[in-house]
């Protein structure tokens, strides 16, 4: 039974194929249309589904959509309602929208099937936004049963639930409905500290560490009220986005000191301060929430979902704190992972179907495939892309394919990997991944400024051999999908020296701070990867560069430029190579050296293509 999982209208939309259960393909809509965070229908991503899974005419079972349209337009309704006549203009801006397309989903899905070829499904369902998280939370996960927690902005009413898997089975049985909800809160301090909503929260994760809590108090007594199991009401004087086009509002400006901070404007240590503080507000209530989910469930494990649940600060926070045995983390926790978890609802929960975990080696695993669930590019057809366009390049024989670019690695280079099937949500894990040597004290700044061209206080990640992660970091289980922080054991580390809240921005960043300097954040912590089987390849680069150099850990960041999605085909990587300082390009089995291609001839700035922020 096939069945088609649809997220869209807000951010990132996605599709997905589910066959009997099992994860077929999963990509999102704005690696093809090259506009980052798409909210648009998922045309390509849909096509790209069907032909991955050799779907014809008449062989689609079902459609699922990931969230309840008039539900939620219900809520929206009675928002604008309640705060009359403030709401008027955000109202006039909205509501045609959704009059015009939001809520007729079933014309636009006939629409893209009839381009597919594929004809009417036999049937088209609706989830509700917060099961659709939770089923992607659950179901992919190595647990026979499980606490399950989704936390984001909003889905119709919800905003945080607590639920419990059990088998084929899945409830929602508590939920915190908007306005209150703790992705707002958070996405409310990203506006103010002058990063993009939906956008720039990874940015304020980055920054928290160059600051200290001093607004913590502040935010818990007059934004926020935290009870003991984690419920929360906020006080609504201090945001916007009920009745306007703000997340904030003049009195939010006045508690922190003054307006927010305009974008691209220099950071300052009162931005540092606010990045600090809400992080640690969001912690307190992560951990309060799993606390009472361990006790309302009684189960020993947890599985989350939601915006939220990207934040990989609070979720290493949780797993130390020990409240669950396990904890597991839907890779494409976001709006994307909803087109996912919608069509395993209706297979496993609404039909009954059972669910079975896989075990590889004595160990449960979990069913995201290692999340490479989208389009990967042939042999022949890359080659018939580069001898188009007469690029030079050299074809690298199987047996040697890593160690050449362990080589590389080691010689300081920076290398952009385009192989195999791209990644499935918002992190590179080594199909599509720019790497670097992390003993590099010279690799976050080379990055950050001439490859990614983004703010110099961003860390980068490393990739580490599962084998090898407690070799290098505080921490003795897999975190395959980057989603979990730990510090750099304490023998690596090199001391502070006590003068770094003194130090210019950019001199504190590139002090080092261990032996792999490249990955060690300012407070010795690290958002860690590690490669095991589900990247065989992958995992052979590591393993040949330790060969080499004794280190089983590279970089690894995403494929993109900033303002620009990770690059999905093999023209969009070589793109993205010639606009940058990269060194080399891994296309599959072939190798580009930078010295050696013919200049790239565009147009006009190719950065105003993109939504810088």
């Amino acid at each position: 039974m096939k069945l088609l999982g649809i997220s869209c209208y807000y951010h990132d939309s996605a599709a997905c194929l589910v066959d009997a259960g099992r994860i077929v393909a999963a990509a999102q809509e704005e690696r093809f249309t090259r506009k980052k965070h798409d909210e648009g229908f998922p045309y390509n991503a849909v096509r790209y589904c069907l032909a991955e899974g050799g779907v014809g005419q008449g062989e689609l079972d079902g459609v699922v959509f990931y969230d309840k349209p008039l539900l939620k337009f219900h809520r929206i309704l009675e928002t604008y309602l309640a705060v009359v006549p403030k709401g008027l203009r955000s109202a006039v801006m909205a509501l045609p929208l959704w009059l015009r397309e939001k809520l007729w989903i079933p014309p636009h899905i006939q629409e893209a099937l009839e381009r597919c070829g594929v004809g009417d499904p036999r049937e088209i369902f609706f989830t509700q936004h917060h099961e659709s998280h939770a089923a992607s939370a659950f179901y992919p996960s190595p647990f026979d049963e499980a606490a399950v927690l989704t936390l984001d902005g909003v889905g119709e009413w919800a905003t945080t639930t607590i639920g419990v898997g059990e088998g084929h089975s899945l409830r929602l049985i508590q939920e915190i409905t908007f306005p209150h909800s703790l992705g707002l809160l958070y996405s409310a301090f990203t506006y103010f500290t002058g990063f993009r909503v939906n956008s720039g929260e990874y940015k304020l994760m980055g920054l928290a560490p160059y600051g200290e809590g001093k607004y913590t108090e502040a935010i818990k007594r007059e934004l926020i009220d935290v009870r003991e199991d984690g419920s929360f009401r906020m006080n609504m004087d201090y945001f916007g986005y009920l009745d306007g086009l703000e997340m904030t509002s003049a009195k939010f400006a006045q508690l922190f000191g003054g307006p927010a901070r305009k974008p691209e404007s220099p950071i300052s240590k009162r931005e540092m301060d606010l990045a600090k503080s809400i992080q640690e507000v969001t912690e307190e209530i992560v951990l309060k929430l799993a606390r009472h989910a361990r006790e309302l469930t009684g189960k020993r494990n947890l599985c989350m979902a939601g915006g939220v649940a990207l934040n990989c600060v609070a979720n290493g926070v949780l797993l130390r704190e020990g409240i669950f045995d396990d904890i597991w983390i839907q890779p494409a926790a976001g709006d994307a992972g909803g087109a996912l978890g919608a069509p395993l609802a209706v297979w496993h929960n609404a039909m009954g179907n059972p669910r079975t975990v896989a075990i590889s080696k004595g160990r449960r695993r979990d069913a995201m495939r290692g999340s490479l669930l989208g389009p990967e590019f042939p042999r022949e057809q890359i080659q018939e892309y580069l001898d188009s366009q007469k690029l030079p390049y050299e074809e690298l024989p199987e047996g040697d394919w890593a160690r050449r670019i362990a080589e590389l690695i080691a010689g300081e280079n920076v290398i952009g990997l385009c192989q195999g099937r791209m990644e499935f949500g918002p992190r590179a894990l080594g199909g599509r991944s720019i790497v670097g040597d992390a003993r590099s004290p010279k690799m976050q700044s080379v990055m950050n400024l001439k490859i990614k061209y983004r703010e110099s206080f961003r860390p980068f990640a490393p990739s580490v051999l599962e084998e090898r992660v407690s070799d290098y970091f505080e921490l003795d289980c897999p975190s395959p999908y980057m989603l979990l922080v730990a510090d750099v054991v304490a023998k690596r580390r090199i001391p502070k020296r006590g003068d770094e809240n003194d130090l210019p921005l950019l001199e504190w960043v590139n002090r080092p701070r261990s032996d792999v300097p490249a990955i060690t954040h300012v407070d010795y912590s690290a958002r860690i990867q590690t490669v095991g089987e589900e990247s065989p390849r992958y995992h052979a680069i590591l393993t040949e560069f330790e060969k080499l150099t004794g280190y089983g850990v590279i970089v690894n960041t995403s494929f993109n430029v900033r303002g620009e999605p990770i690059v999905c085909t093999p023209e969009d990587a070589y793109r993205c190579f010639m606009r940058t300082e990269m060194d080399y390009l891994v296309l599959g089995p072939f190798l580009l050296d930078k010295k050696a291609q013919p200049k790239l001839e565009e147009k006009g700035d190719w950065r105003q293509e993109f939504q810088l922020d």
